[in-house]
C-alpha cells in the first residue's frame, strides 16, 4: 500500500486527532507524521510492525546464511588459512 498525500499529517494535527487517525491505521492506512515539515514518525498496525519486524530478522538470516555459503566456497577454493598460520607468518614478517 503506498502512502498518499492525504496519509501524511502535522504532528499538530496528529495530536488532535489521534484517535481518528487510529482507526484509520487499524482499517490498513499508514500516516507519516511531520515535524517542522519534515519526516517524523509513521503510524502503523502494531501487526504491521511485527511483520516488518519478523520480514528484517529472515533477511538478516539470509544474509547470514549467504556469508557462510561464501567462505565455504572459499575453504573449497582454498582462498583462506587459518588465523594460527596467518599471525604466525605476520610475525615472522615483522622480524624481519
Amino acid at each position: 500500500m503506498g502512502i498518499s498525500p492525504r496519509d501524511i499529517i502535522p504532528l499538530s494535527q496528529a495530536r488532535a486527532r489521534l484517535s481518528e487517525l487510529s482507526d484509520e491505521v487499524r482499517a490498513g492506512a499508514e500516516k507519516i507524521i511531520t515535524k517542522n515539515g519534515e519526516s517524523y514518525v509513521a503510524l502503523i498496525d502494531a501487526d504491521r510492525l511485527d511483520h516488518y519486524h519478523r520480514l528484517e530478522r529472515e533477511r538478516i538470516h539470509l544474509l547470514l546464511i549467504d556469508e557462510a555459503a561464501k567462505g565455504l566456497d572459499d575453504v573449497a577454493a582454498g582462498r583462506i588459512r587459518d588465523a594460527r598460520t596467518t599471525l604466525r607468518a605476520l610475525q615472522r614478517r615483522r622480524r624481519g
